[in-house]
């Protein structure tokens, strides 16, 4: 088969490598119909994750059809639509018992594309099936559908749950890129007063403004004192960081009130200074975590009942053999103006897409 091999900082080829087989119990291979790019891919790619080495095959977000199933799964059988969870869960371990499946010290967490084969593949095997593929209603897209398989699920609970986003907050989502417009998007649910989108883009901006945000800020413009004249000086309720670079995590240090939360949702590859010389007098609470997928069928629901936007963040389509690229595409976002970037799957109603590949 194909796949998506990372070949070191800076490299990725679309190459032939070995087909994926059973080697538990508990596992599925899937046929990849859908699935996306990442930016904790390109993190990977400038070498921030350094876990992740030569030869392995990129990728923990996917739709695709299970063609073989191992004789503990009970969930999913040959010929049903799933969606991958970008988290895998073994399910016995103290952490998946408390619902904390990202921390999941049984062989999973996020592994996908990371410590095991990835999804940016034409096959994928996932472990422990049973907790980490979600069966998919025909009615919902495949487009639509991988983008819960990661980036609702996260900015839903390291940003808005993790944040503790109120009625009436004024919150601040630094980085509008898929990560922040789902968080914007999210964030909605629970009526905050107004929300407040930064970015140096302003094709982000924009798209943040038609996702909700109340108002935007050109990040090298100083948003501080934008959030500090809408607060009457106070300072944001809830600032979410959906970067992962120094710069932006200060700056949403410098814009939380007194009292406030700060949620880290961005994949940090390099140290950040915490300010505790002005911040420990302040009372705030800071938050990071890697998602746990616990809210994927529940936001699965609403996406069937037309309750998310998912489909609004696609911006870009390309067939599964074009991995590199929609990597460039996705990479150059600032030039390109992707939010994400869909591979495969079957063509979108509503906008005009270039033809699926042929089933492998």
């Amino acid at each position: 088969m194909k796949a998506a091999v990372f070949q070191g900082p800076g490299s990725i080829a679309w190459q032939d490598v070995p087909d994926p087989g059973i080697e538990d119990p508990g596992d599925v291979i899937v046929r990849v119909d859908a699935v996306t790019i990442c930016g904790t891919d390109l993190h990977i790619l400038k070498g921030d994750v350094p876990e992740v080495t030569p030869g392995r095959v990129l990728g923990h977000e996917a739709v695709g059809t299970v063609v073989e199933a191992g004789r503990d799964v009970r969930t999913v059988r040959p010929g049903d639509r799933v969606l991958i969870s970008c988290i895998t869960a073994c399910g016995r371990c103290r952490f998946c018992r408390e619902g904390r499946y990202g921390q999941c010290r049984g062989g999973g967490g996020w592994i996908l594309g990371h410590t095991v084969d990835g999804t940016q593949a034409e096959y994928v095997r996932v472990p422990f099936a049973d907790l980490s593929v979600h069966p998919l209603p025909s009615a919902i897209d495949s487009a639509d559908a991988v983008l819960l398989a990661d980036i609702f699920p996260t900015s839903y609970e390291v940003g808005v749950i993790n944040g503790r986003v109120r009625p009436a907050d004024t919150v601040v989502v630094v980085g509008a890129g898929p990560i922040g417009l789902a968080a914007i998007a999210t964030a909605r649910l629970y009526s905050p007063g107004r929300i407040i989108a930064v970015d140096l883009a302003e094709t982000r901006l924009t798209a943040a403004r038609d996702l909700g945000a109340d108002a935007t800020a050109a990040a090298d413009e100083e948003p501080e004192q934008l959030v500090a004249d809408l607060t009457d000086g106070l300072g944001a309720d809830v600032v979410m960081e959906a970067v992962g670079v120094p710069r932006a995590f200060e700056t949403c240090t410098r814009m939380v009130r007194p009292g406030g939360h700060v949620a880290n949702i961005g994949v940090h590859g390099t140290p950040v200074t915490l300010h505790l010389e002005d911040l420990w007098i302040k009372d705030i609470t800071l938050t990071t975590g890697l998602v746990d997928t616990w809210s994927t069928p529940m936001l699965l629901r609403m996406l069937a009942a037309g309750r998310l936007p998912a489909s609004d963040l696609v911006t870009h389509r390309f067939e599964l053999g074009q991995m590199e690229e929609a990597y460039d595409v996705f990479g150059r976002a600032a030039d390109t103006g992707a939010l994400k970037v869909v591979l495969g799957g079957p063509q979108h109603t509503t906008v005009e897409v270039p033809a699926s590949p042929a089933a492998a």
